[in-house]
């Protein structure tokens, strides 16, 4: 996610200037959204080290701290590692993806499916079930 560059293109006082990129997911709205960002390191006059945030050329507040939806201005957004809103789009443009399911259909009984096509039903054995034939599946057979 970071990268640090070198003493080229610093902003005046800045002492380094790091790289970072994220993506967002809004969980109201579902927008997605990527950015990169220049982290400026700087140190004030009495010594204590800053950074400023810069996105596109202007300094943002950090993103980190309170995310904003640029879609419906909601603050709970989910912050990824970067490519994950590009791959979610890539996935959801495939031409060969599944089509979405429809409602799932349990397949009828037996006795069931004979009753409506007419034919008498069987008497059904009742089984009383035990632990060990719920366990024989998974017992192995001595060598």
């Amino acid at each position: 996610m970071s990268e640090i560059a070198g003493q080229t293109g610093l902003r005046a006082g800045a002492t380094a200037v790091v790289h970072e990129s994220y993506s967002f997911a809004c969980m109201q709205c579902g927008h997605g959204w990527e950015q990169s960002y220049e982290i400026e390191h700087h140190t004030d006059a009495r010594g204590q080290e800053f950074v400023l945030y810069v996105a596109d050329g202007q300094v943002v507040p950090s993103p980190l701290s309170r995310p904003t939806c640029p879609n419906c201005d909601n603050h709970v957004v989910r912050i990824m590692r970067p490519g994950r809103v590009a791959s979610a789009r890539d996935a959801a443009h495939r031409h060969d993806r599944v089509p979405p399911a429809g409602p799932a259909r349990a397949p009828k009984p037996q006795a069931e499916a004979d009753a409506e096509a007419g034919k008498p039903a069987e008497p059904q054995e009742h089984h009383h079930w035990h632990l060990s034939d719920l366990l024989h599946p998974f017992q192995r057979k001595a060598s």
